[in-house]
């Protein structure tokens, strides 16, 4: 293998801009639409090969360290790297220079999905209504999901029983065909999945008589969701590979799980915090008294002390909602509301009289009283 520097006559110091320029130039030459040469493929699945690994800061040094054996899992390298084909070169090149080539993305069909990207499970959606009771608690619900399940009676492999694959005809087992296209600038080729075994490179000549070599099945199943405490409405849950069966063993798909959450008429939420009104009678405000409070966990007691104003608010920590992922819940804030009784008996009326006669006037609005009053409201 020639030293990648080397191969983008490209300095070892060379800059990333550097390394783009020099890889566009040599693409550019060696692209198999343009150049028809013999050594015109390989020479372009080089050139960028060496590109794809020079561009990428982590994956450059480690090669400068290294060598190719860095690349490949040597010296603690990534393990990951591969020689590319035609289809990966082109992609490569259409994804950082296709936008400026005038069409030729469209030409060459842009990126097509893998054979892994086509045998993927579908996501599967379901909502789950909860109460603000969950949320403060915590839940678990199991559901019944009726979507697609790995065929048992081939496990998957969508095959007759003792049968095998063959290699596909159309593409001679590569997965790949290539077509050629003529236009006023030359021949242009475009490599693409092969339509007749979707880029397997093999197909089924005898299906299972179950799955019909899709090697799945329409099925029902339980899966139970345990639903943090915390969560908010419309916040959503994803369950990795519990969702339809893949294709012939395919990556499974995801279940989504959307959280719906019921409003309680007790309680305004924001965010882990909650509010609750409290209305008191003149006596009760201004003789103070302990009332019972509803909680998510349970009624608290609340002590309002005398001579306590309307709009005053009084705080219960911790009596809030937790903190999703984290420790600690929020607060139960009780907003105090002066109740004033529609109608009166005539020893109500009479007693009132009496207390209207001592209390006096009523503090002045340039007060400080008055100005907490006012602060209290939200004025």
């Amino acid at each position: 293998m020639s030293d990648f520097y080397t191969l983008l006559n490209a300095p070892r110091d060379a800059s990333a801009d550097d390394i783009k320029k020099a890889y566009r130039r040599l693409a550019m030459e060696y692209h198999p639409d343009r150049n028809d040469a013999p050594d015109a493929e390989a020479r372009f699945k080089e050139i960028t090969e060496a590109y794809e690994v020079l561009r990428d800061p982590e994956q450059r040094a480690l090669y400068d360290r290294y060598g190719e054996a860095g690349l490949k899992g040597g010296g603690g390298g990534f393990g990951d790297f591969h020689h590319v084909d035609l289809s990966e070169a082109l992609n490569i090149f259409m994804r950082d220079f296709g936008a400026g080539l005038g069409g030729f993305e469209s030409i060459f069909g842009g990126q097509q999905p893998s054979v892994a990207e086509n045998r993927r499970g579908r996501d599967v959606r379901v909502t789950i209504k909860l109460t603000l009771d969950d949320v403060a608690n915590g839940a678990k619900r199991t559901l019944k999901l009726r979507t697609l399940e790995t065929c048992d009676v081939c496990s998957g492999q969508g095959l007759a029983q003792g049968a095998r694959p063959v290699a596909c005809p159309t593409c001679s087992g590569s997965g790949q065909v290539r077509r050629a296209t003529r236009s006023m600038f030359g021949q242009f080729v475009s490599v693409a999945p092969c339509p007749n075994c979707q880029g397997e490179g093999e197909v089924i000549t005898e299906p299972c008589e179950t799955c019909r070599s899709e090697g799945r099945v329409r099925g029902e199943r339980k899966v139970t969701v345990d639903i943090p405490a915390g969560v908010a409405d419309n916040n959503y849950l994803t369950l990795r590979g519990q969702g339809g069966a893949g294709l012939r063993n395919g990556v499974p798909g995801d279940l989504l799980v959307i959280l719906d959450i019921n409003e309680d008429d007790r309680f305004e939420r924001h965010g882990d915090d909650l509010v609750i009104d409290l209305p008191l009678s003149f006596s009760q405000a201004a003789l103070g008294e302990t009332f019972s409070v509803p909680t998510p966990y349970g009624d608290e007691s609340l002590k309002v002390p005398a001579g306590t104003q309307t709009g005053t608010v009084l705080r219960l920590d911790g009596k809030g909602l937790p903190r999703l992922g984290q420790s600690g819940k929020g607060d139960l804030h009780v907003r105090l509301h002066l109740w004033t009784p529609d109608k009166l008996s005539s020893e109500q009326e009479s007693l009132f009289r009496q207390i209207a006669a001592m209390e006096g006037q009523p503090p002045q609005p340039d007060s400080g009283f008055w100005s907490k009053i006012k602060e209290a409201l939200g004025a």
